[in-house]
């Protein structure tokens, strides 16, 4: 073998990544049986999440509705049609695919930065989002939103603003560090805030100011079916472009010289990795607005059970992202009888101790 092709079949060997401290190896459980727990986990957790609610339907009359739509049925006469198929299905659906993409985004940012706090907002890309869509909000019309784009639209479109600014300040002298990104994310991150905030203050009634808050805390009040096509589409697509770039993902994780000597472009890795999580995660905040923590928690508790190794790490954070918001999400329209919780108010709450206990676990094991 000669010395030129070293490199590459080293790079196509390179398995997963040295486990870290407080980590158990990927062999722990087997990934096949973990992915099936968590894929029925997910049905029953959808399941309940259409079943339950301010009116109960039995689980045996979800199915029924749902096999009864899916094979081309026509809507059954009363109300029950009507709040399963077009409201808690898609809404369902949705958590699904923001919970699974901001599973997937967590990892892959947390390896693209070398920061294992990171998560899919370091970048400064929600921050775009949330002042595209508070400016629809509050300088749109109610019909229209700003530019005739709706909320959504524009919260993308305010993405699409902050990935260029961050894009143009990281690649500035050449490379595409870490350190350069995180600050370059921040920066701009704050810099946009700075706008959020200015327009926050100009709320012109309660329907606006409640319609801004639970867009910034996290809402997945506005599910649609005609809402699921974009995220599904992004969700599949960039799971699939991460998983394919998963033995990439845990060389980074060695460091970039370690990284290039096993036959990585790292600065060409890196500019993949920060468009395709820039792009996922735009499209999910401009759908369910900034919902913290999952995308900073979900990584850590797959990696206690399966270690390290993308290969089994992203498809892992998928279905555990997945089944965390669902659940979230009974909760928040459950939990109270005459309100509904805004998400990203629940994640925080469940977060926050989950992230105190794996800090006081790493710390124990030194």
């Amino acid at each position: 073998m000669s010395a030129a092709s070293s490199p590459t079949r080293t790079a196509r060997a390179a398995g997963p990544s040295p486990t870290k401290a407080g980590e158990r190896g990927p062999r722990t459980v087997p990934v096949v049986w973990l992915l099936a727990s968590l894929a029925v986990a997910l049905l029953l957790s959808l399941t309940a999440a259409v079943s339950w609610g301010s009116s109960g339907v039995p689980f045996g009359e979800v199915w029924s509705t749902v096999l009864h739509r899916v094979t081309g049925g026509q809507p059954r006469p009363g109300t029950q049609d009507l709040i399963v198929w077009q409201l808690r299905v898609p809404r369902a659906l949705l958590a699904a695919l923001v919970g699974a993409g901001l599973g997937i985004v967590g990892t892959a940012v947390q390896a693209l930065v070398r920061n294992p706090l990171a998560d899919p907002y370091l970048l400064g890309i929600s921050n775009g989002a949330s002042l595209g869509a508070v400016a629809a909000i509050v300088l749109g019309t109610t019909t229209g939103g700003l530019f005739g784009v709706g909320v959504s639209g524009a919260a993308f479109l305010g993405a699409l603003l902050s990935f260029g600014l961050v894009w143009a300040v990281a690649r500035r002298g050449g490379g595409f560090s870490p350190l350069k990104l995180v600050l370059a994310g921040v920066a701009i991150g704050q810099f946009l805030s700075g706008f959020t905030s200015y327009l926050v203050l100009r709320v012109g009634d309660e329907q606006q100011t409640q319609g801004v808050l639970f867009w910034l805390m996290g809402s997945l009040g506005g599910a649609q079916w005609s809402t699921l096509v974009l995220p599904a589409g992004a969700v599949l697509l960039g799971l699939v472009a991460l998983q394919a770039r998963a033995r990439g993902l845990n060389a980074l994780l060695l460091g970039d010289e370690t990284a290039a000597g096993l036959g990585v472009d790292v600065v060409a890795l890196r500019r993949e990795l920060f468009v395709v999580t820039s792009v996922l995660t735009g499209v999910l905040v401009s759908v369910s607005g900034a919902i913290g923590f999952v995308g900073l928690m979900v990584p850590h508790l797959c990696r206690l059970v399966i270690g390290g190794d993308h290969r089994r790490l992203l498809p892992v954070s998928a279905l555990t992202g997945a089944v965390l918001l669902v659940v979230v999400d009974i909760v928040c329209r459950t939990a109270l009888p005459s309100m509904e919780l805004p998400v990203g108010v629940v994640t925080a709450f469940v977060g926050a101790p989950v992230l105190l206990f794996l800090l006081d676990r790493r710390l124990e094991r030194g």
